[in-house]
């Protein structure tokens, strides 16, 4: 009878949705992972093993038997869409400010471009119960900001979340959803055709798998990530307690720029912001000050991951395809070159085209964008390089 701890057809994110399926803490996990060095092979080592790692007897038990209602709801999510991955602990395209947090997710639910966790990007935070006026600051800025080349990230709640989301959209601009439900699912529900947008022309990011329903304790939690994903933390509105406040000191212990828009001292949603800046965050009043603040980061993380990203990118040179030795040094990026027109196109066009996986294509994407080779809009690319 065959092992049931790795069955043959299993794939790395199969074995993965297994151990986030567990129950297992993600510093286990993440132990496990770099111990092993794979998912699968992490289901090979046994019992034993697991339990060395810090597993207790009832999450031993489920990873041997997951439960199969979410095994099917995880697996029905990825084999769904391409652009539905799961990226593990060790996998080389886990965002890398993301593993500077005190407690990285072990694995992460990515529904879009999973390059854009690595772009440089400001979280746009504030009130659910947020002012005509605060909606308005937060498109203002998130439009501008996008405009700059930063990803836009935050939590697709109501109120200043979903007005960040939508002026990125509508701007051309990247943005991030980071989820405290499983990728799949909305919150508020009514936000689903949002959710849809986000994931079409951005990246949607959560910690949960699919159909996991909104609980309480999952938001905090979800802050974390989406100011471990960020440079900056901007947060337009808030009130005295408020979830944009544990995102501003999240951010803050993760070593990342806060700012906060000044509000009337008449207006309760900006009293949040009035102690952050008491505690000094830095006070903002104009996108442009947040891109002066930014702008040495940004450059430091560009550099970095020039540095981090396949160093087979520096064998296209602008124009047409390199000359057959720099070929042979890099055919995927040749091919991806090839698939690339300069009308916009999509990802899952370009990884027809080139036979590419879109997990292959994202990070060469992103070291042809940095480089200045390639434009990214509303989820197309296109050549800008004659």
């Amino acid at each position: 009878m065959p092992d049931p701890r790795e069955p043959a057809s299993e794939t790395e994110s199969e074995a993965l949705l297994r151990l986030r399926l567990s129950g297992a803490p993600a510093a286990a996990l993440r132990r496990l992972l770099d111990s092993h060095g794979s998912a699968r092979a992490v289901l090979a080592a046994g019992a034993r093993d697991w339990a060395s790692h810090g597993l207790d007897a009832e999450v031993c038990r489920v990873l041997r038997a997951p439960p199969a209602e979410g095994l099917a709801a995880g697996l029905g999510w990825l084999q769904a869409s391409a652009r539905h991955q799961l990226l593990g602990w060790r996998d080389p395209a886990y965002p890398p400010l993301l593993r500077r947090i005190a407690s990285p997710p072990a694995v992460l639910f990515v529904a879009g471009d999973p390059a854009l966790l690595w772009q440089p990007q400001v979280a746009i935070v504030g009130s659910r119960a947020a002012t005509a006026g605060g909606c308005a600051n937060a498109a203002q800025f998130a439009t501008a900001l996008a405009r700059a080349g930063l990803c836009i990230g935050s939590g697709l709640a109501a109120g200043i979340d979903a007005a960040a989301h939508r002026a990125t959209l509508a701007a051309g601009g990247a943005t991030v959803a980071v989820l405290g439900t499983g990728p799949d699912v909305a919150y508020p529900p009514r936000h689903r055709d949002l959710l849809a947008q986000v994931a079409a022309a951005g990246a949607v990011v959560s910690e949960h798998p699919p159909g996991t329903p909104p609980l309480r304790a999952q938001f905090p939690s979800r802050n974390r990530i989406l100011a471990g994903l960020a440079l900056g933390v901007v947060v337009v509105e808030a009130a005295a307690r408020s979830g944009a406040l544990i995102t501003a000191h999240q951010a803050a212990d993760a070593g990342r720029e806060v700012f906060a828009l000044p509000g009337s001292i008449h207006n309760p949603m900006a009293r949040g912001c009035h102690r952050l800046i008491r505690e000094g965050a830095q006070l903002v009043e104009t996108p442009a000050e947040v891109v002066e603040a930014l702008a040495p980061m940004v450059c430091e993380l560009a550099r970095a991951l020039r540095g981090a990203l396949d160093p087979r990118a520096a064998a296209i040179a602008p124009g047409p395809p390199p000359a057959a030795g720099a070929a042979a040094e890099a055919p995927d990026y040749n091919r991806l070159w090839l698939a690339l027109g300069h009308d916009p196109t999509d990802m899952d066009t370009l990884a027809e085209r080139s036979g590419l996986t879109v997990a292959e294509l994202s990070p060469m994407l992103l070291a042809m964008e940095l480089e200045g080779r390639v434009a990214a809009a509303y989820g197309r690319y296109t050549r800008i390089a004659s």
